[in-house]
């Protein structure tokens, strides 16, 4: 499966949010609308990164909202929200404009969406960027393609 399959249309375009907590649940929420995740992987999001502290802002203005596979996933995929005036983790790559939540039903079912996902982190400062230009669903995925397939 690639990157934009599992992806899907989970895209959700924010101005703002209240708080980062409010940010994973959205990415979140949009897994579960489509039965990839159960509620509690959701909860599990925002208990994970409130445990073990922000580390999912992996790079300046993207987060990478995630659980375990048994804490609810049902199925691969991938939701993206941009929150485009940004979102404080309390990480060195805030502020967070875009989120890229996963779930994956074991631990290697994801491993080809890692190595997209890596080459789209490589520019993460394009994705950052783009949140303040970008509009719709659409264009959000004409951007991920492009950063696919013109690697840096």
């Amino acid at each position: 499966m690639d990157f934009l399959e599992a992806l899907d249309g989970r895209i959700r375009i924010l101005e703002r949010v209240g708080s980062w907590e409010e940010a994973v649940r959205i990415s979140g929420e949009l897994l579960a609308a489509d039965g990839l995740v159960t509620p509690s992987y959701v909860d599990h999001m925002v208990r994970t990164c409130q445990e073990l502290g922000p580390y999912i802002a992996i790079a300046p203005g993207v987060a990478i909202p995630h659980a375990r596979p048994e804490d609810g996933a049902n199925g691969l995929g991938l939701s993206l929200v941009v929150v485009r005036e940004g979102v404080r983790f309390g990480s060195h790559n805030d502020p967070v404009r875009v989120l890229i939540a996963f779930a994956t039903p074991d631990r290697s079912a994801h491993i080809d969406l890692l190595r997209q996902l890596a080459e789209i982190l490589a520019r993460a400062d394009e994705l950052a960027q783009a949140a303040a230009r970008l509009g719709t669903p659409e264009q959000w995925k004409e951007l991920v393609r492009s950063l696919i397939q013109n690697p840096p």
